[in-house]
């Protein structure tokens, strides 16, 4: 299991007091998944929430980008062919043909960019392909 994660604090709509979340994102069983924890430290207000898809929450990804900073995939050497990076992008994202020629057309010329888990759930739909990718911290 691929997992990142962060501790966020707010303002409970309850009270008003503290809240303390944790928030992050996780890739299980081929699935991308998030969730939310939190708790308020002034009253009983507290939650708890998770699901899947293949796009988290925006919150949830700033929350991690701010905290661990982005991450990136670059393919490691030539493709002879898009067609399989296509096929990889949109099993992964289910994207439309346009969507994954843009995401396709962008990792052939320069590289993509988004959180860890994101990054490496992308790599792992391109490996199953033969197709030979590398995830590191954004530069």
């Amino acid at each position: 299991m691929i997992t990142q994660g962060v501790q966020v604090t707010g303002r409970c709509s309850a009270c008003g007091g503290t809240t303390t979340c944790d928030v992050g994102q996780f890739f299980d069983r081929g699935m991308l998944c998030w969730g939310t924890e939190g708790q308020c430290a002034d009253c009983p207000n507290g939650w708890c929430e998770e699901d899947s898809g293949p796009v988290t929450p925006e919150h949830i990804r700033q929350a991690l980008l701010q905290a661990h900073g982005p991450a990136q995939l670059r393919l490691s050497g030539d493709v002879p062919s898009l067609v399989p990076v296509l096929q990889a992008l949109r099993s992964a994202q289910e994207l439309s043909l346009g969507e994954a020629r843009a995401k396709a057309t962008e990792l052939a010329e320069t590289r993509l960019i988004g959180t860890l888990v994101e990054m490496e759930i992308l790599a792992v739909h391109l490996r199953r392909r033969a197709i030979t990718v590398s995830v590191e911290p954004a530069t």
